[in-house]
């Protein structure tokens, strides 16, 4: 095996030692430790934090042109290629673990704690000795009323919206992957834009949504169990459609450099595959979060 000449059948392309993984790290523990002064400290801007930011944002582009350069010039082959869609794989499978952790947490305020604070089954001291007239009924703050109250986002007004645009934006994205298969370039990158286009719509109603929630409605992460597994869920959901976004710009781009053909685009792949998982997501996120 060797870094020096384009892979084969029976080759793997091993990339020269590099101190891009230690930097990156060094940047990240920064990021970290900055934002522990945020929420413990109370500062505003601790200087790790713009650092941590600054030194991660640099060292990961850095990485990324690397490996981009890497695989355009031809040094990646089946066996690396499939190395990329099993750590893909895996990766998407940790995140669909992430989230089941939190609509965990979800499924047990609704259908457990409530009803055991509530007096059901064999706890009716709790009821009475505790929280004396406590009522099971969701949404609730629990039963000291935390934030005080509050009115929920009804899911037929923005939260439909955003879902329309995200089941879009997988039908687009999925003609885009068609076109570049059939090597339809230009239609490929206008599909793609549009894909760009909607997660940044959905993200901008997303924060729409916030503002209202904070401003009216008095819907916030103080807002006891239900504000906090509404905006725990919500938000990292946001998160994950802007990293997502990032994404798809970066193929997008690459698209219009040149870069992936018909029978070679796992970049591409990989991150439909993450995008589909992001409406997948959401198409929960709206049923037993908004609905329900």
């Amino acid at each position: 095996m060797s870094s020096n000449t384009a892979s084969s059948e029976d080759q793997y392309f091993v990339p020269a030692p590099s101190a891009l993984p230690f930097a990156l790290t060094v940047g990240l523990t920064l990021f970290v430790i900055g934002l522990i002064q945020v929420m413990e400290g109370g500062a505003t801007m601790p200087p790790t934090l713009f650092l941590g930011i600054a030194i991660s944002t640099v060292f990961i582009f850095w990485w990324f042109w690397k490996i981009i350069a890497e695989s355009e010039g031809g040094l990646y082959g089946p066996k690396v290629d499939m190395t990329y869609r099993w750590a893909m794989g895996w990766f998407i499978f940790s995140e669909v673990m992430f989230f089941a952790a939190f609509f965990g947490a979800l499924y047990y305020a609704r259908a457990l704690a409530l009803p055991w604070l509530s007096g059901e089954g064999n706890n009716l001291s709790t009821n009475l000795f505790l929280w004396e007239g406590f009522e099971a009924a969701w949404p609730s703050n629990g039963p000291a009323e935390l934030g005080g109250r509050f009115e929920t986002i009804p899911a037929w007004d923005i939260p439909f919206v955003n879902t329309l645009i995200l089941l879009t934006s997988g039908v687009t994205l999925t003609v885009a992957h068609h076109a570049l298969k059939e090597n339809h370039r230009l239609k490929c990158i206008l599909a793609m834009w549009a894909t760009v286009a909607l997660g940044g719509i959905f993200l901008f109603f997303q924060v729409e949504e916030y503002l209202h929630a904070y401003q009216d409605l008095n819907l916030t992460l103080e807002s006891g169990i239900y504000g906090a597994t509404f905006f725990m869920l919500t938000g990292f959901h946001g998160v994950h459609v802007t990293l997502g976004t990032l994404m798809l710009l970066v193929i997008t781009l690459r698209l219009m450099k040149g870069h992936f053909t018909a029978d070679r685009h796992f970049g591409f792949e990989g991150v439909a595959w993450y995008w589909h998982f992001v409406d997948v997501v959401w198409l929960g996120l709206f049923v037993f979060v908004y609905v329900v």
